[in-house]
């Protein structure tokens, strides 16, 4: 027996064990969508809180604080860099062995590279290796999340009701606050209530165990969503199944490109409310970094607010314009807001609360036009590869490019940063009147 049949038959044995009967509803779906990016958000929340808190001290303690944190975030961006190769290979996983095959390696994946983490031993202990392991573990989470890509969030877009596409667009973006809100307050946890040498010896280590216990949790409750017969013939039917890498690049290229640029100002504003000033009050602050977590559970909080109030505004006047409209926001924010970081108390807080509503009425429509962008063939491998490109284009060394800018030529020039993003958004959004007829 080969390898391909083997898994074909396991996929086989799998829906026979979900089989159920009845029509699937979107917000069954919704459910699916929203534990995986729940778990894939928390991740990456845990790993960008320890490139500032735990990194620089644990693997570059031979250099400065700021210089230790930059070397962190240009290891952080790793795994956006790897995440479009993860993809290729998944996707021919996908095709070859089945879609149940892959999203199980790709999550076991993930769980490894990311409990590896927890063990990593420091500079002190293993020298360089310290900062070569973590590269390679993070290597391991970008490939991994490449290929986590299940199909469930296109499948909910193409299957939500014509009057609420808005709202069923924004349910996979609440994975992000919810992410930040469980991240931070596990590392607010520790961090107040242990010494600051417990806390780099072991407590850091913590939250990274919980994120392996998130992913064996998330991967059961998805394969059991995926593989089940309902489900099976719904992708089929959906013609969500992956098309040649090369075809879908040849013939939808144009589509990957501009859907990648059109949520450029949410994804650079995703890390100038996150990872950015966590890392700006830790250097230039003599604030406690658990307060400021604080903060940004707060933020996590208004901005799941806000993402489904994006929702609700989207059905009524439309993706596009909302994309356009946040946009525009957002480029105003980025003149004045960044400077209110080294405000004391209450700027942090209307940093961070303003930051937060921006970002989750422009994020929480940024992955609505995916799915729609392309042609039914290519539409799985489509928007997978576009996604890709756009959290690396967008987000992958936002912290690093932000906090060099910013140390070099002050909180402005983080806020011009972020302008290029909004103004990226409404080129894409303006050039690509296609693009605006599908998500209007």
């Amino acid at each position: 027996m080969t390898a391909h049949t083997a898994s074909r038959g396991a996929e086989r044995d799998a829906r026979a064990i979900n089989a159920r009967h009845g029509d699937i509803a979107p917000s069954e779906i919704a459910i699916g969508v929203i534990i995986g990016r729940t778990s894939e958000f928390f991740d990456f929340f845990v790993y960008a809180i320890a490139s500032v808190l735990v990194f620089p001290a644990l693997v570059f303690p031979y250099v400065d604080r700021l210089t230790g944190t930059m070397y962190s975030f240009a290891i952080f961006a790793l795994a956006f860099v790897a995440r479009p190769i993860g993809s290729l290979v998944f996707l021919w996983i996908d095709e070859t062995l089945g879609r149940g095959t892959k999203l199980t390696i790709a999550l076991f994946l993930l769980g490894i590279s990311t409990v590896a983490v927890a063990f990593l031993p420091g500079y002190e202990t293993i020298g360089a290796w310290s900062a070569i392991l973590l590269a390679l573990f993070r290597i391991g989470q970008g490939m991994a999340l490449g290929g986590q890509w299940d199909g469930l969030a296109s499948l909910l877009a193409l299957n939500a009701p014509e009057n609420k596409r808005g709202w069923y667009a924004m349910i996979p973006q609440l994975g992000a606050p919810l992410g930040l809100i469980v991240a931070s307050g596990l590392f607010a946890f520790f961090v107040s209530s242990l010494s600051t040498a417990d806390f780099l010896d072991w407590g850091w280590r913590y939250p990274f165990f919980v994120a392996f216990a998130i992913n064996v949790v998330a991967l059961f409750a998805r394969l059991r969503m995926v593989t089940t017969p309902d489900y099976t013939a719904l992708f089929e039917s959906k013609e969500l199944e992956p098309s040649r890498v090369t075809d879908t690049l040849r013939s939808d290229w144009r589509n990957i490109v501009i859907g990648a640029f059109a949520p450029l100002a949410s994804f650079a504003l995703f890390h100038m409310v996150t990872v950015f000033p966590l890392s700006w009050v830790v250097l230039f602050t003599k604030e406690d970094a658990s307060r400021f977590l604080g903060i940004e559970i707060i933020g996590g909080i208004v901005g799941t607010f806000a993402v489904i109030a994006s929702g609700l505004i989207a059905d009524c006047v439309g993706r596009r314009f909302l994309l356009g409209a946040s946009a525009a926001g957002i480029a105003v924010f980025s003149g004045f807001a960044p400077q209110l970081l080294n405000g004391g108390d209450l700027g942090e807080v209307v940093f961070m609360v303003t930051g937060f509503i921006l970002l989750g009425l422009a994020f929480g429509q940024s992955s609505g036009a995916v799915a729609a962008n392309f042609a039914s063939a290519q539409r799985y491998t489509g928007a997978a590869l576009t996604s890709d490109l756009a959290w690396l284009v967008g987000a992958g060394f936002a912290p690093l490019v932000a906090l060099v800018l910013a140390s070099k030529f002050g909180l402005l020039a983080a806020g011009a940063y972020l302008l290029s993003g909004a103004l990226g958004t409404l080129i894409a959004l303006g050039v690509n009147k296609e693009l605006g007829k599908r998500m209007s």
